[in-house]
């Protein structure tokens, strides 16, 4: 019995950009350094920052005055950075720059005077963190039915972004709903979905067909790991979000001679292995890497902290 091992998997470039900020914060500056919301969305990877000292908190009322804090990969909007400023915090942005690009395009065009359409998950960090910057002017759907009835106040002023990890092939459907009710509707310069999203969605899509399941190893709020998952189940592949290997049933293996492992994009390699190793367990002993498309993407430390941190 086999098991594929799709490639590329686990941590993006944003991802590990913004673990190494908190690892480096609390290297230079020792525990507690505090984090606003889950640095990613990922439990195993929260709590292991927390056991070396990282303090998580939903609000900045949380926060003790003069404290070093960090913004998370998901980013967040200018209110969150006036609050840091008034409590006298000493911010460290650990925001993905792909985000950080989406960001910058929603003031841009509400700077235009165009009503933004930001197709996302309501309540999502990342998407409340967009909205942020442009509140007046960006309204949230998720769905074709969505798209269909939204209002704006001119049509002839209308722009969308999305949230960076969407599918694909669901952020099309929904882009050709807006456009088909908003002929001169804008876009960004460049897709908004990120790179390491859309390669972890098309590998699963081409090697899934090879394989008789698929296990999804991430973490059920992180949106990438969801949308793997649901991928799958739209093309009627059986398959299974799951943190860890402690949450593999037996009867889902009964029928199963190849498994398809990927993870999303919050997700340490150690977790992934932990599945390898089980499944080795139950019979899969035959383990094939298929690289799918390859990465080379890597995210620097952000500016000021590497200022601080070459100060001291």
């Amino acid at each position: 019995m086999k098991i594929i091992l799709a490639k590329p998997r686990g941590f993006c470039a944003g991802v590990e950009r913004a673990t190494r900020c908190v690892e480096r914060a609390l290297d230079v500056y020792g525990p507690p350094v505090y984090v606003l919301n889950a640095i990613v969305h990922n439990g195993a990877v929260v709590q292991d920052l927390r056991d070396k000292g990282a303090m998580f908190v939903r609000d900045l009322k949380d926060v003790p005055r003069g404290s070093h804090l960090l913004f998370s990969a998901h980013g967040v909007g200018p209110m969150q950075w006036e609050a840091a400023r008034e409590r006298g915090l000493h911010v460290i942005d650990a925001t993905c720059p792909l985000v950080e690009k989406v960001h910058r395009e929603a003031r841009r065009f509400a700077e235009a005077g165009c009503t933004v359409v930001l197709i996302g998950e309501k309540g999502h960090d990342e998407v409340v963190g967009t909205a942020g910057w442009a509140p007046d002017h960006i309204q949230v759907v998720f769905s074709e039915e969505e798209a269909a009835t939204v209002s704006v106040p001119d049509p002839e002023h209308v722009a969308y972004l999305t949230q960076t990890t969407l599918s694909v092939e669901d952020a099309s459907r929904v882009i050709d709903a807006l456009r088909r009710r908003f002929p001169a509707i804008r876009g960004p310069h460049a897709d908004d979905i990120c790179y390491a999203t859309q390669n972890r969605q098309r590998a699963v899509i081409e090697l899934a067909p090879e394989a008789d399941l698929v296990l999804v190893v991430g973490d059920p709020a992180s949106a990438n790991s969801k949308r793997l998952a649901e991928i799958c189940g739209k093309k009627e592949k059986r398959s299974y979000l799951i943190a860890s290997a402690s949450l593999i049933q037996d009867p889902w293996l009964q029928s199963a001679r190849t498994v398809l492992v990927t993870s999303g994009a919050s997700v340490p390699e150690s977790l992934v292995q932990g599945v390898v190793e089980h499944l080795k367990g139950k019979g899969f002993n035959d383990v094939e890497e298929r690289e799918v498309a390859h990465e080379n993407v890597h995210f620097e430390l952000p500016e000021a902290f590497e200022e601080v941190v070459s100060s001291q």
